[in-house]
Protein backbone atom coordinates (compact mmCIF):
# COMPACT_ATOMS: atom_id res chain seq x y z
CA UNK A 1 0.00 0.00 0.00
CA UNK A 2 2.86 2.37 0.77
CA UNK A 3 4.37 1.64 -2.66
CA UNK A 4 1.06 2.33 -4.38
CA UNK A 5 -0.30 5.27 -2.36
CA UNK A 6 2.81 6.70 -0.72
CA UNK A 7 2.12 9.27 2.01
CA UNK A 8 -1.64 8.74 1.69
CA UNK A 9 -1.32 5.21 3.13
CA UNK A 10 -1.18 4.59 6.87
CA UNK A 11 -0.32 1.19 8.33
CA UNK A 12 -2.11 -0.03 11.45
CA UNK A 13 0.01 -1.10 14.41
CA UNK A 14 -2.79 -3.29 15.79
CA UNK A 15 -3.78 -5.60 12.94
CA UNK A 16 -3.05 -6.32 9.29
CA UNK A 17 -4.84 -3.27 7.89
CA UNK A 18 -4.18 0.00 6.12
CA UNK A 19 -5.98 3.30 5.75
CA UNK A 20 -5.74 5.45 2.65
CA UNK A 21 -7.03 9.03 2.64
CA UNK A 22 -7.90 10.48 -0.75
CA UNK A 23 -9.80 13.76 -0.82
CA UNK A 24 -12.89 13.49 1.36
CA UNK A 25 -12.75 9.70 1.54
CA UNK A 26 -10.85 7.40 3.88
CA UNK A 27 -10.74 3.73 2.93
CA UNK A 28 -9.69 0.89 5.19
CA UNK A 29 -8.15 -2.24 3.70
CA UNK A 30 -8.06 -5.21 6.05
CA UNK A 31 -6.60 -8.66 5.52
CA UNK A 32 -8.61 -11.63 6.75
CA UNK A 33 -7.71 -15.34 6.74
CA UNK A 34 -9.58 -17.39 4.17
CA UNK A 35 -9.21 -21.14 4.53
CA UNK A 36 -5.89 -22.61 5.56
CA UNK A 37 -3.58 -21.02 3.00
CA UNK A 38 -5.17 -17.84 1.72
CA UNK A 39 -6.58 -14.49 2.72
CA UNK A 40 -8.93 -11.82 1.45
CA UNK A 41 -8.27 -8.10 1.21
CA UNK A 42 -11.43 -6.22 2.06
CA UNK A 43 -11.50 -2.49 1.32
CA UNK A 44 -14.29 -0.42 2.90
CA UNK A 45 -15.14 3.27 2.98
CA UNK A 46 -17.87 4.75 5.09
CA UNK A 47 -19.99 6.94 2.86
CA UNK A 48 -22.70 8.48 5.07
CA UNK A 49 -23.44 8.35 8.79
CA UNK A 50 -26.42 9.47 10.86
CA UNK A 51 -28.89 8.79 8.06
CA UNK A 52 -32.39 7.39 8.51
CA UNK A 53 -32.63 4.13 6.59
CA UNK A 54 -36.09 4.25 5.08
CA UNK A 55 -37.51 1.60 2.77
CA UNK A 56 -37.01 3.98 -0.16
CA UNK A 57 -33.36 4.53 0.77
CA UNK A 58 -32.68 0.81 1.24
CA UNK A 59 -34.22 0.09 -2.17
CA UNK A 60 -32.06 2.81 -3.69
CA UNK A 61 -28.88 1.23 -2.30
CA UNK A 62 -29.88 -2.24 -3.46
CA UNK A 63 -30.70 -1.00 -6.95
CA UNK A 64 -27.40 0.84 -7.13
CA UNK A 65 -25.64 -2.39 -6.12
CA UNK A 66 -27.15 -4.01 -9.20
CA UNK A 67 -25.22 -1.61 -11.43
CA UNK A 68 -21.88 -1.83 -9.61
CA UNK A 69 -18.97 -3.45 -11.38
CA UNK A 70 -16.80 -3.58 -8.27
CA UNK A 71 -18.19 -3.75 -4.75
CA UNK A 72 -21.49 -3.05 -3.05
CA UNK A 73 -23.16 -0.80 -0.52
CA UNK A 74 -23.95 -2.09 2.93
CA UNK A 75 -25.11 -0.97 6.36
CA UNK A 76 -23.26 -1.60 9.61
CA UNK A 77 -24.88 -2.20 13.02
CA UNK A 78 -25.37 1.57 13.46
CA UNK A 79 -27.02 1.92 10.02
CA UNK A 80 -24.00 3.81 8.70
CA UNK A 81 -23.63 3.37 4.94
CA UNK A 82 -20.40 1.90 3.59
CA UNK A 83 -19.12 0.77 0.22
CA UNK A 84 -16.92 -2.33 0.15
CA UNK A 85 -14.97 -4.47 -2.29
CA UNK A 86 -13.03 -7.68 -1.56
CA UNK A 87 -10.32 -9.46 -3.53
CA UNK A 88 -8.47 -12.75 -3.02
CA UNK A 89 -5.08 -12.21 -1.44
CA UNK A 90 -3.09 -15.00 -3.12
CA UNK A 91 -3.92 -13.81 -6.62
CA UNK A 92 -3.82 -10.05 -6.00
CA UNK A 93 -1.08 -7.97 -7.53
CA UNK A 94 -0.35 -4.26 -7.15
CA UNK A 95 -2.57 -3.20 -10.05
CA UNK A 96 -5.53 -5.23 -8.77
CA UNK A 97 -5.11 -3.88 -5.24
CA UNK A 98 -4.91 -0.31 -6.55
CA UNK A 99 -8.00 -0.85 -8.74
CA UNK A 100 -9.93 -2.25 -5.78
CA UNK A 101 -9.01 0.64 -3.48
CA UNK A 102 -9.69 3.26 -6.13
CA UNK A 103 -13.06 1.73 -7.01
CA UNK A 104 -14.08 2.15 -3.37
CA UNK A 105 -12.66 5.69 -3.17
CA UNK A 106 -14.34 6.88 -6.36
CA UNK A 107 -17.68 5.30 -5.50
CA UNK A 108 -17.78 6.66 -1.94
CA UNK A 109 -16.83 10.13 -3.18
CA UNK A 110 -19.44 10.02 -5.93
CA UNK A 111 -22.33 8.96 -3.71
CA UNK A 112 -21.81 10.78 -0.40
CA UNK A 113 -23.16 14.17 -1.50
CA UNK A 114 -26.03 12.65 -3.49
CA UNK A 115 -27.20 10.53 -0.56
CA UNK A 116 -26.99 13.45 1.87
CA UNK A 117 -28.95 15.70 -0.49
CA UNK A 118 -31.76 13.12 -0.80
CA UNK A 119 -31.83 11.43 2.63
CA UNK A 120 -29.77 13.53 5.02
CA UNK A 121 -26.95 12.42 7.25
CA UNK A 122 -23.35 13.51 6.98
CA UNK A 123 -20.25 12.40 5.17
CA UNK A 124 -18.26 9.93 7.22
CA UNK A 125 -15.14 12.10 6.98
CA UNK A 126 -17.02 15.04 8.53
CA UNK A 127 -18.08 12.91 11.49
CA UNK A 128 -14.48 12.10 12.36
CA UNK A 129 -13.31 15.74 12.36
Amino acid sequence: MKEIFGEFAHVSDKDPSFAVAVGSVVVFSSIYPWGENDATICTRAYVVTDVEVTLEFARYLLRENDSMRFGAFGLDDDDDVFFEHTIVGSSADKSELKASVMAVVVTADRYDDEIIARWGGQRAIDRTK
